[in-house]
C-alpha cells in the first residue's frame, strides 16, 4: 500500500471548505478603489454586481441559497443609493440569520488620494454637484460615518498599488472564509505529442518502470487498478509521491498568496497511458481530499 503523504491546506483558524456560500457586500467612500476590489473578486471566482439596488439584497441572498451555479457574489454598494443606503447595516443583521455568510469590506482613502484619484479620472465626486470636492467628500464620510462602524473589515486604500491590494483582499477576505481560492487542473500526458502549452507545472515520470513492456497491462491504462498497483509497487514511485506530495504542499500556498486563480500541474510519460495517467489520478485525489477544487484530465489516453 502506498505511503504517500497528504497535501494539508493551508493553516488558518478562520479556514472554512471552499465549496460553503460566500457574500462580500463591498462599499465605502467614492474614489476608494471599489471597482478595483469588485475585479478582484471576480478574478477569483465571484459572482460580481456592481451597484446593487439595497431592495434587492435580500432577493439576491435568496438566489445564492438556492443556485447551484452561483455560490460566491461580491456586490458594489455605495452612496449612489442615496439614504437607502442608510438601512444597509440592519438588512445584512438581518439576512445573517439565513446562515449565509457575509462580510461587510469597507474601503476608504486619505483625502489626498481621494482629490488626486477624481482629477485623474475627471469623474464628478457623487455628492459635490452643488459643492467643492473637499465639501463632498466630507459629507460622504458623514453620511457613511454608521456603516463603516458595522463593517467586518476597513481597507485603507492609499498606500496600495494593484497588486498588494489583491494580495490583501486575498488573505484577508477569500481566505478567511475560504481555504484557498485556487482552482487546479491536473493532467496527464504523452512527451511523444508534446508538453501541454498551459501547464505551469511539467512533472517527467519516464524514469518510473512502464506497464507497457508487460503484455497484460499494454492494452489497458493507469486507470485500471491492476497497473495502478504495479507502477505503485515500486519504491521510487512510492518515494516520488511522497516528495510531489511534498512539493506541492509547500507551493500551493504561495501560488495563492499571490492571488493566482488557476494552477495547472501535468504529469507526463512516454505514450500518455500509464505512468502519467496514475500519477495524475493520485495527485488530484489527493488535491481534492486536501479541500482544493481539482478537475482531472488526460489528453493523450484514449475514451474507453
Amino acid at each position: 500500500m502506498s505511503r504517500t503523504k497528504t497535501i494539508a491546506r493551508p493553516a488558518s483558524s478562520h479556514a472554512k471548505a471552499l465549496e460553503q456560500r460566500h457574500l462580500v457586500i463591498i462599499t465605502g467612500i467614492s474614489g476608494s478603489g471599489k471597482g478595483s476590489v469588485l475585479k478582484v473578486f471576480e478574478d477569483l471566482g465571484f459572482y460580481a454586481v456592481d451597484h446593487l439596488p439595497v431592495d434587492l439584497l435580500s432577493k439576491f441572498v435568496e438566489l445564492l441559497h438556492h443556485s447551484p451555479e452561483i455560490e460566491k457574489a461580491a456586490l458594489v454598494i455605495d452612496i449612489r443609493e442615496g439614504q437607502r443606503l442608510e438601512t444597509l447595516p440592519a438588512n445584512i443583521k438581518q439576512l445573517r440569520r439565513s446562515g449565509l455568510p457575509i462580510t461587510l469590506l469597507f474601503l476608504e482613502a486619505s483625502d489626498e488620494v481621494i482629490k488626486r484619484r477624481f482629477s485623474e479620472t475627471r469623474r464628478p465626486h457623487p455628492l459635490a454637484a452643488d459643492a467643492t470636492l473637499a465639501q463632498g467628500i466630507q459629507a460622504e464620510r458623514k453620511a457613511l460615518r454608521r456603516i463603516r462602524d458595522a463593517a467586518d473589515l476597513v481597507v485603507d486604500t492609499s498606500k496600495f498599488n494593484v497588486h498588494e491590494l489583491r494580495s490583501f483582499i486575498t488573505e484577508r477576505v477569500v481566505h478567511a472564509n475560504a481555504s484557498h481560492a485556487l482552482r487546479i487542473a491536473v493532467s496527464s500526458f504523452g512527451f511523444r505529442n508534446g508538453v501541454p502549452n498551459d501547464a505551469d507545472l511539467v512533472f517527467d515520470v519516464r524514469f518510473l518502470p512502464n506497464p507497457n513492456y508487460i503484455p497484460e497491462f499494454r492494452d489497458r491504462t493507469g486507470r485500471d487498478a491492476k497497473v495502478a498497483k504495479y507502477i505503485r509497487s515500486f519504491p521510487q514511485t512510492r518515494e516520488f509521491m511522497d516528495r510531489i506530495a511534498e512539493l506541492l504542499k509547500y507551493l500551493i500556498p504561495h501560488y495563492v498568496d499571490e492571488g493566482k486563480s488557476y494552477l495547472t500541474i501535468a504529469f507526463g510519460c512516454t505514450g500518455g497511458q500509464h505512468r502519467s495517467v496514475m500519477m495524475a489520478e493520485t495527485m488530484g485525489k489527493l488535491l481534492q481530499k486536501a479541500g482544493y477544487p481539482t478537475k482531472v484530465t488526460h489528453r493523450d489516453m484514449p475514451r474507453r
